[in-house]
């Protein structure tokens, strides 16, 4: 037993070993890792319900095993009673055939001697018992007497030997019966034997199931804590990565705002707002930085069109129950307004959008996907990143998608 246990944690020490995270040096490579986690936590769960599966019809068949073997014990015990009753059966048959024994043979010999005598003596002597006889009444009588005798001893003998062989064929009867009562006890008793050796071999076989699952289910943890890892790692990256991009495009802006101050430094601070919120609301494009942030993501051109399409109004206002992409939307107003420019109709409001399309896995997820939250929807452009009608105070702007719980990623193209 010991063997076995130091067996089992062996292979669960490898199979722990083999799935430990590697570090990976980007966002798309935790997630290609996060996705071939999943894949595998998938196959050790489909090979946890097949051997659950197999496991449940061994106990079916030991159940019905145990049900057969209940139902011969049962029978032998019957049997072994039915055979206890015909010993005694033939105990008393015995008795009594060797009393009908005894009686044949003292009648048998009180005729021998009375025979004998009679035979010794001749007939004469039954002539002359006749001749002696006072009257023919008499004689009459005796010889009636003699014809009855032995007439009385034949029958008697007679009965006797029919009452011995009657005895003597309820005893072979009773006898046979018995044997075959112990033929068929000693095949029930074989067959009992076999049942008990393939009930122990399938109690065996389900507890070496029930030692398989044990083991999957801890190769399931363990997959389980590697993806919470992993996904951890990634929201830890993607947080950097978009505090680094803010931090870029806060340089940027102030790189741009101090060359725009300087070809105008003759104008009116509200000349200079101006011209810096023009470009965000009416240029038509996106960035060059956005665009290479969606270009470089994983995804369909279609997916990446609609992405860049939806970039081209960062900037542009949070307007509740709005559904102009320039003039102001909301969260569920501005994914609809895309998608709508596209030919593409979608749900109105964003608990709607949740049910909208196919459903894929966050770490799946491409460009122009819907990343739904509570209460809340937008749309994911690659990397790490959404672009969505945030609040009356942002607008429409960039977020990283894991800025809160991600509840659902909706696949619309």
């Amino acid at each position: 037993m010991k063997k076995k246990m130091f067996c089992i944690l062996l292979v669960l020490m490898i199979g722990l070993a083999q799935i430990m995270p590697v570090c990976a040096a980007t966002i798309p490579e935790l997630k290609q890792q996060l996705a071939e986690t999943q894949n595998q936590l998938n196959a050790i769960n489909g090979q946890a319900a097949g051997l659950e599966g197999k496991k449940d019809a061994v106990e079916e068949e030991i159940d019905e095993l145990d049900g057969t073997l209940v139902e011969l014990m049962s029978s032998i015990s019957l049997l072994e009673e039915e055979i206890e009753n015909k010993k005694e059966e033939i105990v008393q048959v015995q008795e009594e055939l060797e009393a009908a024994i005894n009686r044949e043979e003292t009648q048998y010999e009180a005729m021998k001697k009375r025979i004998k005598f009679m035979y010794e003596k001749g007939n004469s002597t039954y002539a002359q018992l006749l001749f002696e006889s006072k009257s023919i009444s008499d004689m009459m009588n005796k010889a009636d007497y003699i014809e009855k005798l032995y007439a009385y001893d034949r029958k008697l003998l007679l009965q006797y030997q029919e009452t011995r062989q009657e005895v003597a064929d309820l005893k072979e009867a009773l006898e046979e019966e018995k044997s075959a009562l112990e033929a068929e006890e000693f095949e029930l008793k074989e067959e009992e034997a076999a049942l008990e050796e393939a009930l122990e071999a399938k109690r065996a076989e389900a507890e070496n199931f029930e030692v398989q699952i044990a083991q999957i289910r801890q190769s399931a943890a363990a997959y389980k804590a590697l993806i919470k890892q992993q996904t951890a790692q990634i929201k830890q990256l993607e947080a950097e990565e978009a505090a680094r991009r803010a931090k870029e495009e806060a340089e940027r802006k102030a790189r741009e705002e101090a060359e725009k101050k300087k070809k105008n430094e003759n104008k009116g601070s509200s000349e200079k707002n101006n011209t810096a919120a023009a470009p965000a609301k009416s240029s038509g494009t996106a960035s060059a930085d956005v665009l290479s942030l969606i270009n470089s993501a994983s995804g369909s051109s279609r997916g990446k069109e609609i992405a860049s399409y939806a970039c081209r109004f960062i900037g542009n206002p949070y307007v509740p129950g709005g559904t102009s992409l320039t003039n102001g939307a909301d969260c569920s107003g501005f994914t609809q307004a895309v998608y709508r420019d596209f030919g593409i109709s979608i749900p109105r409001n964003s608990s709607s959008q949740r049910s909208c399309g196919t459903s894929v896995s966050y770490a799946d997820a491409q460009p122009g996907d819907l990343i739904c939250y509570a209460g809340h929807v937008g749309m994911y452009i690659g990397n790490g990143y959404i672009v969505h009608a945030s609040t009356q105070r942002t607008g429409i702007k960039i977020t990283p998608a894991t800025y809160k719980e991600i509840l659902a990623v909706r696949r619309i193209v």
